[in-house]
């Protein structure tokens, strides 16, 4: 029988040379063509990664390496051009090559988690070296949907989201993805960029990837980034000149053809030749990253790339793209996010009320009338302690909108004699320049406040004529999504409205109604027409909100739509729910054929009844005429006077 004793100066002299010995190389890229197979889900080219396919990522994946000196690096661009994958290389190759504890942070714990089963655990089970080092069916604590440890033990994957200060908070990280950043809201400890920042603090060598589609400025993080930064813009050759230079959205968009989007192209500052997309392998083979802001490069580098350099978008789709949204100023604002990859300047004040006043003076049609083109019927309403405000909308092409009316019930929306009140107006109806009278198409009604009162008259209606909405500030949030499924918190049942309840991105709407109130034209996409008749108050109460920064209890600043404190915005508020039912209608993808269908019923004059044989003879049929054409006029309907509020005629 043998007995083996260690030797204790040995175990000593090992630990001694592993704790230092250098660093391995680390290269992302290398271990990214090595590593990185995309199957036919994930990528329209399958296969190994192929550094030709994204050559602009090849410097920002060398200066996530520690040979490069920065400590932060930002990745800004447009949606779905591949920055995922960037941040997917730079945790997998960390855990193969350098273990270490590696944060990754999204916007929230559900969205963490959406991207730990289908991103980061089809990764790890797919490549054969993380797969060693992350076995799977692990049932101890140290494997998990938000953590994932390596085998023997040297890091970490932990996975939280920015609204959960406690998942950032008593941890030290060697490096971490912050992804998404430009959805990052304050949580209830402050603001969670600076509370993922200083989870690397204490590490001299960290290494943080802040990476996100611009959204709205002033107030973009992930633009406020890019500007600290570098700011390095990816440079390509003229196929015929060679100048050096970025290719820019506006420099498509000044040679666009509406009739042939599919002859998109750029064109050279230098020598004007036309650089079409046949020439892109011929850019991207000499593209060249050169920062705008080199002093910032020692500590922090930034890049930005846009949908042009992208094997994954053509040309034509990106000019379809534009004429398809151009005009529709909340459609114009996701195309220049997620397609050119840049920020939204919020037009944050509205035009002032009196120049909107004095144009609704200047009106062709009254208050209580629908104006040509308006052919599409919808309701905004808003509920208050004491009254109920509504405001009608017609829209038409183009993204056009025609104010018909606007009115206060009095009453709490609980109260019976509101209520029938409310069901007397969803069956109203307004003449149209045609002679015809038009009803509602859609309501919405805001569901936030005295929800449970809301849904008891809301469900007097069918969901096809009435839904239930709120609205949501964040920049992110999109125009129109139905409400997931709510439980009431005693019983846990299913609450009975959800199948009618709809959020909808109230900032979004509001910096698109803005842009849209400046506009001049008449025939210009998205114009807002105001009737004669409206007070001031409409008005004041239409453009009473603006945006701005404000201090958080933390003391950080946080981007908000604001209003002077005696000032009310129920005309916005109704506007906003009032489009949200146009949204929900459709309105904005409705076809060409529908539009005319909708024009010929409803635009079409009436014709005027035949008479008799004794009106054709006598001086009946000169009374008949005059009373067929006064039929056919609309009238103008007089506004009730009243205080600061203006009820509307026939609800009473």
């Amino acid at each position: 029988m043998c007995i083996q004793i260690a030797n204790a100066e040995r175990l000593a002299m090992e630990a001694m040379a592993a704790a230092i010995e250098p660093p391995p190389q680390v290269d992302y890229l290398r271990w990214a063509e090595q590593n990185i197979v995309f199957t036919k889900r994930e990528s329209p080219f399958p296969g190994p990664y192929n550094r030709k396919m994204f050559p602009y990522f090849d410097e920002v994946l060398r200066a996530l390496s520690p040979d490069d000196p920065c400590r932060v690096v930002t990745l800004a661009g447009s949606a779905q051009i591949g920055k995922t994958v960037v941040g997917n290389v730079f945790v997998g190759g960390s855990m193969d090559m350098d273990p270490c504890d590696f944060l990754f942070t999204h916007p929230t714990e559900q969205n963490a988690v959406r991207w730990s089963k289908l991103k980061l655990l089809p990764m790890l089970r797919g490549t054969t070296s993380l797969s060693r080092i992350f076995p799977q069916g692990s049932r101890d604590g140290a494997n998990s949907i938000l953590m994932k440890e390596h085998v023997d033990g040297l890091g970490a994957i932990l996975i939280s989201g920015a609204n959960s200060p406690a998942s950032l908070s008593q941890v030290t990280m060697r490096r971490q993805v912050q992804d998404d950043l430009a959805k990052w809201e304050m949580n209830s400890a402050g603001d969670p960029e600076m509370q993922a920042d200083n989870r690397s603090r204490s590490d001299e060598f960290a290494k943080i990837l802040k990476t996100s589609t611009p959204l709205v400025m002033p107030g973009c993080r992930i633009t406020k980034s890019f500007e600290q930064g570098s700011q390095e813009h990816p440079y390509v050759p003229c196929p015929q000149c060679k100048a050096m230079q970025v290719l820019e959205w506006e420099n498509m968009q000044a040679t666009l053809d509406p009739d042939n989007p599919e002859r998109a192209h750029f064109t050279c500052v230098e020598c004007g030749f036309p650089i079409e997309e046949h020439h892109r392998s011929e850019l991207l083979d000499g593209l060249e990253w050169r920062a705008h802001n080199p002093k910032a490069k020692r500590f922090h580098r930034s890049f930005w790339i846009w949908s042009a350099y992208s094997y994954l978008q053509s040309w034509a789709r990106i000019a379809m793209e534009w004429l398809r949204v151009r005009g529709d100023s909340a459609a114009e604002q996701t195309f220049l996010n997620d397609t050119c990859g840049k920020a939204y300047q919020a037009k944050g004040e509205a035009p002032p009320w009196e120049k909107l006043r004095d144009r609704a003076a200047e009106s062709p049609y009254a208050r209580g009338q629908i104006a040509w083109g308006g052919l599409v019927i919808t309701l905004g309403i808003d509920c208050q302690a004491d009254r109920v405000e509504w405001q009608a909308v017609a829209w038409g092409r183009d993204f056009r909108r025609y104010v018909i009316d606007y009115g206060v019930i009095p009453g709490h929306i609980s109260e019976e004699t509101t209520r029938q009140r409310l069901d007397a107006l969803l069956q109203q109806t307004w003449p149209n320049a045609a002679g015809r009278r038009i009803g509602i198409d859609r309501a919405a009604i805001d569901g936030n406040a005295w929800t449970e009162d809301v849904w008891g008259w809301a469900k007097r209606h069918p969901r096809s004529k009435l839904i239930m909405v709120r609205g949501r500030g964040e920049d992110s949030a999109p125009r129109i999504a139905r409400v997931k499924k709510e439980r009431n918190d005693r019983t846990g049942k299913l609450l009975k409205w959800a199948g009618r309840f709809f959020n909808f991105g109230a900032s979004v709407l509001k910096m698109a109604l803005y842009r849209d109130l400046a506009k001049d034209d008449p025939l210009s996409k998205g114009y807002v027409s105001f009737p004669r008749g409206l007070d001031d108050e409409y008005f004041k109460q239409l453009t009473a909100e603006y945006r701005k920064a404000k201090k958080s209890k933390t003391g950080f600043d946080v981007w908000a739509w604001m209003k002077d404190p005696g000032q009310a915005n129920e005309a916005l508020d109704t506007m906003n729910q009032a489009e949200t039912a146009a949204n929900n209608y459709g309105i904005r993808g409705l076809p060409d054929a529908i539009w005319l269908k909708l024009e010929q019923e409803r635009e079409t004059p009436i014709a005027p009844e035949q008479g008799d044989l004794e009106d054709l003879m006598g001086g009946g049929a000169v009374r008949s005429a005059a009373a067929t054409a006064s039929a056919a006029t609309p009238q103008p309907v007089k506004p009730q006077a009243r205080g600061r509020r203006v009820l509307s005629s026939g609800i009473r």
